[in-house]
């Protein structure tokens, strides 16, 4: 539906109002007098451009606490990344924080004018980050899923973030077009072998970064809320001793990958233990924090961007 013209003269005072405040620096003042309109019209209008988000920014000023959080992160764990956002208090499940700096890692990383690969997990974090990064074209590079993209009832799974990040950069992409849970381990060796599998899992092989996210294994795990795994397998895992959770592999309170109950039967790609390639995690909240200790000890990642809150809770002994 198009817009009336109307409509579409009052975005683009607002997105001018917008620009005038955020990026030139005016004041309310200023701005009435250059589009000659009162101060309350112009309040109005950069009210109006930021809840039509007309205009996005990100807060680039190093927040002191932030860096020396990260700094300890960085030097215990010995990561090759690492990045700690300022929490927020009325929301401390809120992935926004993450998601914003995990976006400035893939453009970062996208803007390179070499081919590289990315390898991209699923889950929330994730896609938020995804959904972030600005569009740049950038057709000699890959993307590349670790993770199966059909949930357990044969629709495509909502995280699948892969041809998302493809639409914005132009690369390359390759979905993982399996179940994310086969009916049985010989089921799962056989589907792995076949060569359009086979060839997207040599492509991720070689990823030169690496995004995924963590999970919790216990009553409120993400890939049972989400319809991965059953009660039953996600207690199973439980008892085997799963604390955590990457691309779907479940690991041990040292970072060891379990080596029994869905493991067996997962489609997705296994993460490299310890992590070669850069491997960071988006991952928050005082749910994960030992699912996130076990990740950062057992070297299953070797990066984490994650908050203020979580980066305390993690480094306490």
């Amino acid at each position: 539906m198009v817009a009336p013209d109307n409509e579409k003269s009052r975005l683009d005072d607002a997105a001018r109002a917008g620009w005038l405040y955020f990026i030139a620096g005016h004041t309310q003042d200023e701005i009435a007098k250059m589009l000659q309109v009162s101060r309350a019209s112009a309040q109005r209008l950069v009210s109006l451009c930021l809840a039509e988000r007309l205009i996005t920014f990100r807060l680039e000023h190093p927040i002191a606490a932030c860096m020396e959080l990260a700094s300890r992160l960085k030097e215990r764990f010995e990561l090759v990344h690492c990045e700690v956002v300022p929490s927020d208090p009325a929301a401390p499940l809120s992935t926004a924080g993450i998601a914003e700096r995990s976006a400035n890692l893939l453009e970062m990383t996208l803007r390179s004018e070499t081919p590289v690969i990315v390898a991209l997990g699923t889950g929330r974090a994730v896609r938020a980050a995804v959904e972030r990064v600005s569009p740049i074209e950038r057709p000699d590079h890959q993307i590349v899923s670790l993770v199966g993209n059909i949930s357990a009832d044969g629709s495509a799974s909502f995280y699948d973030t892969v041809g998302r990040l493809a639409d914005r950069t132009g690369a390359r992409h390759y979905p993982m077009p399996l179940p994310f849970l086969m009916s049985s381990e010989d089921e799962r060796n056989r589907m792995v072998r076949i060569d359009p599998i086979a060839r997207v899992r040599a492509v991720a092989a070689k990823a030169d970064l690496r995004l995924i996210g963590i999970g919790q294994m216990d009553q409120k795990a993400q890939v049972h809320v989400d319809g991965f795994v059953t009660r039953e397998e996600l207690l199973e895992m439980m008892r085997l001793g799963a604390i955590g959770e990457v691309t779907g592999w479940a690991y041990d309170a040292k970072g060891r990958l379990i080596k029994g109950g869905t493991n067996k039967r997962l489609t997705s790609i296994p993460p490299q233990i310890p992590a070669v390639s850069t491997t960071i995690a988006a991952a928050v909240g005082a749910g994960k924090v030992p699912a996130i200790k076990a990740a950062l000890a057992g070297r299953v990642v070797n990066g984490l961007i994650t908050d203020e809150a979580t980066a305390r809770a993690v480094l306490e002994r």
